[in-house]
């Protein structure tokens, strides 16, 4: 058998590449590390250091570059190795992020590698172990040529710890007053704004474009702090107070402000920056940026000193959004991330309506007679924030909350022009899941077309009529939400009890509808036609009385208090539902 040399054998040579060199070192090492000795993970990160160094001084070396590529992967495949001991994994936890965080700046594949190297000890070991030892590596910066690619990896690492900690320690956070385990987070957060501290003091050696960025990461990484703290202690607004100004200190810095970030505008400049040449896993990993945003305007409106910590004024951004239509909606679309988020305690959703109460409130300028105005582009998130909004209504067990969401939803819905205010109205009954809620959004339709038959029949002017003739809110849209309705989607008659109250306030709005171009003697809708009133009759209010007629005839004699209370939800349909099927038949006689 043959003997091994007792003399060590040089690294970096043609017989013994670098690669293959590292697999012996790994190995020996998980052996050793398995015996107790974690000695050999100090030679380990030697050698990677060595390859390192020799890259970065040697940067057009192709050989030198291709030794650093394969020593990563080799690094990585180790680490994927299914029959690895977690006691290997733990120890080299410790020094092996802050060893490959130095190949980043050499070329975008070493910086991919990196990362997948550093997600792997995320996902194998502890979140709360890994902190600090990202941190440390990330502290440890002293000047290195590659200075923002070498935190890159780190700051993205940190990222992905804070929220798998969220995830697995923060969800289940009970919000009463500061308890140990409030505390524990607290401590935690303060960690966290220390590491912004180090991006600062990084940032203040920097110049340039690699400034620029690296600023821009600082304040993503800000915004991403400001959502998860208002997630998980934001019931308690006293306690957050401090963090809270802490973190908006730094908002100047990072060219951030308020309107910007209410708007989205300095958002959307932030990561234009640096998404454009980074992979989108970094975006995910600060998934939560536009709600930091968003929330960070309202603690602005809580506390003055906060506003003030900042260095922005809320009453001129208030200002500013009602007499600035376009800006308001991008505000409202903004707003959707906390309505919509439903893990942010209630607490800051109500001040978050609050604000938008403000900024919807008297003569707000409007440009709803610019037919030139393009207002398309604002109506999908429009449409989400006032769907989000529904939700806070639905599911708030504040009663003034609940009533001042609705007052917000009218408003909302008012500072959108006419025609695609209703097409909003048809998507948000169409998706509508509650019954309860389709009946309010039918009473607002009925409101504003109310509104509207008020101003035809003030108007004395024929071009005014004229004009009034022609506008959207008039025309078979309206009908049509009546047969949502009636003719669900889905297909088949509504189903009773469920979808009581959306009957009732769609048989309101059809006799509304109905009686007003009677009375005006118009058929501006085209209610009036022979066509439409067959299909009002044959189709809607005939089924419907077969349903309910039947329903009270079978449970007449049942006195089952779930049943009484049935039969007692349709007395009010069965009384307008009769009503409409006089009129109707009375309009047959002489249709227009």
């Amino acid at each position: 058998m043959a003997t091994e040399t007792s003399e060590p054998r040089e690294p970096f040579s043609s017989k013994n590449p670098p690669a293959l060199y590292l697999h012996e070192k790994l190995s020996s090492c998980s052996t050793l590390i398995e015996s107790g000795d974690e000695k050999s993970v100090a030679e380990l990160v030697d050698f990677i250091n060595t390859v390192s160094d020799s890259a970065v001084s040697n940067h057009e070396d192709r050989d030198a570059q291709g030794n650093a590529v394969e020593v990563l992967s080799e690094i990585h495949k180790f680490l994927l190795s299914p029959s690895l001991d977690q006691a290997v994994i733990d120890a080299l936890s410790f020094e092996l992020p802050k060893a490959v965080s130095k190949f980043a700046g050499l070329s975008d594949e070493c910086l991919k590698i990196a990362d997948s190297i550093i997600d792997c000890f995320i996902e194998k070991c502890s979140p709360r172990d890994m902190l600090p030892v990202l941190c440390e590596a990330l502290d440890s910066w002293n000047g290195m040529v590659h200075a923002y690619d070498y935190v890159v990896p780190l700051l993205s690492g940190i990222s992905k710890v804070l929220l798998a900690i969220q995830r697995r320690h923060f969800e289940q956070a009970v919000c009463s007053e500061f308890s140990a385990r409030d505390t524990e987070c607290m401590n935690l957060f303060i960690s966290a704004l220390g590491i912004a501290d180090s991006i600062r003091a990084i940032c203040e050696k920097l110049e340039g474009r690699v400034l620029e960025k690296l600023r821009d990461v600082l304040g993503s990484y800000l915004l991403q702090l400001m959502a998860l703290l208002s997630l998980v202690l934001g019931c308690e607004i006293p306690g957050c107070l401090p963090l809270v100004s802490r973190l908006s200190e730094f908002f100047p810095f990072c060219g951030l402000s308020y309107l910007g970030l209410i708007t989205g505008s300095d958002i959307d400049k932030m990561t234009r920056t640096f998404v454009a040449e980074e992979d989108d896993d970094y975006m995910r990993c600060l998934s939560y940026i536009k709600h930091g945003a968003a929330i960070s305007v309202i603690w602005g409106h809580i506390s003055v000193n906060v506003a003030r910590a900042a260095g922005g004024d809320v009453s001129t951004v208030k200002d500013e959004l009602l007499s600035n239509q376009t800006e308001r909606w991008q505000a409202v679309g903004m707003l959707k991330h906390i309505f919509a988020f439903v893990d942010f305690p209630w607490e800051l959703k109500k001040h978050a309506i609050d604000f938008l109460l403000c900024i919807t409130d008297g003569n707000i300028a409007r440009n709803y007679n610019d037919k030139d105005t393009d207002c398309s582009i604002y109506m999908p998130n429009l449409y989400a924030a006032l769907q989000a909004i529904t939700m806070v209504i639905m599911y708030t067990p504040d009663t003034v909350l609940r009533k001042n969401t609705f007052e917000a939803l009218k408003r909302v819905l008012a500072d959108i022009p006419t025609s695609q205010r209703f097409e909003i109205f048809q998507a948000l009954i169409t998706n509508s899941m509650s019954s309860p809620m389709t009946a309010l959004l039918l009473d607002l339709v009925r409101n504003d077309l109310y509104k509207e038959g008020f101003q035809r029949t003030a108007t004395g002017k024929d071009k005014e009529k004229e004009e009034n003739k022609a506008a959207p809110l008039w025309v078979a849209r309206s009908l049509e939400m009546v047969e949502l309705v009636f003719r669900p989607p889905q297909g088949g008659p509504p189903s009773f009890p469920e979808h009581g109250d959306a009957v009732l306030a769609a048989l309101n709005l059809y006799r509304f509808i109905l009686m007003t171009e009677s009375a005006g003697k118009t058929n501006y809708t085209g209610v009036l036609s022979k066509k439409n009133l067959e299909k009002a009759f044959n189709e809607w209010l005939l089924p419907l009385r077969t349903l309910v007629t039947g329903i009270m005839a079978e449970n007449k004699d049942d006195h089952d208090p779930l049943v009484m209370d049935t039969v007692c939800s349709l007395n009010p349909i069965e009384l307008v539902l009769y009503r409409c099927i006089e009129l109707v038949e009375e309009k047959l006689k002489h249709p227009t």
